[in-house]
């Protein structure tokens, strides 16, 4: 298992980012969901927890073959999604992600938002999950993307919000920008498989911290579009994102079904594909999906085998 604590500071308040991660959120979503791929949202519902209170649980479908790197595609299925289950407490969030064609892959993000520079060491000081290996302080202005990621719209190095006045964001502005919050990020990736382990642990820390620049860096740079709306406001635009979103995958589905090609989404993963299972050396079992929609207690993790 290996376990990194990822701290990525904003312009922003924590009171504002509620909003501006919710918007961010349903447009990166519906953005990244094109031919047959992206993010198909199954469950979004009220929930209640005894220690967090109410909140939102979310379920979600993300269909990202193409984004596999090579090495991964010699024993994945044509169609490869993740479940995506998250609990939104905020100011404080779990997410987990899991695969029944690869049950030993679990991951898991506890996340808390902070009216502060990034400077809490305490903040999973309660969490039972196992220490970092790592903590990473995240520059959404001056840290590299990969250029296939890049859009000079989003460069916060130019940016300039006409409603806020914020930005741009210059070298050192963590040290001296106000308002400022931090997102605090704990993420425990494992995939206990002998021969991959650490390739495929370091592939999705990897692939975690593009998406955290990227989104967060785009709630910065969309502030425009979502300020000065309300929660209520944003609830219906993420309702009406999410219909779109699932249409669009629909759609492409439908279209591939009528070509040539196989269809797309046809295979589910909930059947196991027990060749490549047993390529990877694990015993295929059936893993029927859980219908408890409640927080999970804290999962046991640790790097050896159980």
């Amino acid at each position: 298992m290996l376990v990194k604590e990822y701290r990525i500071c904003m312009p922003l308040t924590v009171e504002e980012y509620r909003i501006g991660q919710l918007y961010m959120i349903s447009k990166h979503s519906l953005e990244q969901s094109s031919a047959g791929e992206g993010v198909e949202v199954t469950v979004n519902e009220p929930c209640e927890d005894p220690k967090h209170g109410r909140g939102q649980y979310t379920e979600k479908r993300i269909y990202l073959n193409s984004k596999l790197p090579g090495w991964a595609k010699t024993f994945v299925p044509k169609i490869f999604y993740i479940t995506e289950r998250a609990w939104n407490y905020y100011p404080f969030t779990i997410t987990e992600y899991t695969c029944s064609f690869l049950p030993k892959l679990q991951i898991r993000i506890e996340t808390k938002f902070e009216n502060n520079r990034g400077d809490n060491n305490q903040v999973f000081v309660e969490s039972s999950s196992s220490p970092p290996d790592e903590v990473c302080a995240l520059d959404i202005a001056f840290d590299e993307l990969p250029e296939r990621y890049y859009k000079e719209s989003e460069d916060l190095r130019l940016f300039h919000s006409v409603k806020t006045g914020r930005g741009p964001l210059v070298e050192g502005w963590r040290s001296d920008t106000q308002p400022i919050m931090c997102s605090y990020k704990r993420v425990c990736a494992r995939f206990e498989v002998y021969g991959l382990q650490g390739r495929v642990e370091s592939f999705i820390h990897k692939n975690i911290r593009d998406v955290l620049l990227i989104g967060h860096r785009q709630a910065v740079a969309w502030i425009d579009e979502w300020s000065g709306m309300s929660l209520e406001d944003v609830r219906e635009f993420e309702r009406d994102l999410q219909e779109q979103t699932n249409s669009k995958l629909k759609q492409n589905t439908v279209m591939d079904s009528a070509g040539s090609r196989p269809p797309l989404l046809t295979r589910s993963l909930s059947v196991m594909d027990e060749a490549s299972l047993r390529k990877l050396g694990v015993q295929p079992r059936h893993d029927p999906e859980t219908q408890n929609r409640q927080p999970p207690l804290p999962m046991r993790l640790n790097s050896n085998p159980e």
